[in-house]
């Protein structure tokens, strides 16, 4: 059995963008269990020359809006990058959600027939459709999301494995 391109991205999309913010719901709880600004919360990075958890979160977004447009065809929504606080990345997540999901199924497996065309650190690049899905597209997906999970784990928010993977593992 042969995965689509939208099986690939979609769900896969959604599911761990659901994970993502029943996380950044436990790290608004913890943040005012603790009497910490949920915006100071957002800042935090793993080290200094790496993204505040509010850019992990907002890349990660983009990556998943990113990739199902580019493989449909169709323009992805331009989101500020300013969400300062929980309240305001769940609304990203949502947001994103709502895209992904507006997208037809025939035009993301019509991505197939694509070349991926994109700039990749400064330098324009032509993709085959396959390499640019799980050779760039999903690995970045996944390392942002992952890197706030990270963030938030090494602050002290009780999160496990779990947390992570998502709902299927209930």
């Amino acid at each position: 059995m042969s995965l689509s391109y939208y099986q690939a991205t979609v769900p896969v999309f959604v599911h761990t963008l659901d994970a993502l913010s029943a996380i950044l719901d436990k790290a608004a709880a913890f943040a005012e269990a603790k009497k910490v600004d949920p915006v100071v919360m957002c800042g935090l990075r793993l080290t200094a020359d790496m993204l505040p958890l509010s850019r992990q979160v907002s890349t990660s977004c983009d990556f998943a809006k990113l990739c199902v447009a580019r493989l449909s065809g169709v323009e992805a929504p331009k989101f500020n990058d300013d969400e300062k606080d929980f309240a305001e990345l769940r609304s990203r997540i949502a947001r994103t959600l709502e895209f992904i999901r507006s997208v037809p199924q025939a035009d993301v497996e019509a991505g197939g027939g694509r070349v991926i065309s994109l700039k990749i650190a400064g330098t324009q690049r032509e993709l085959k459709p396959d390499d640019y899905l799980n050779f760039y597209a999903l690995p970045n997906f996944f390392f942002h999301a992952t890197t706030a999970y990270a963030i938030l784990r090494a602050n002290g928010v009780e999160l496990s494995k779990k947390d992570y993977l998502g709902p299927l593992f209930d």
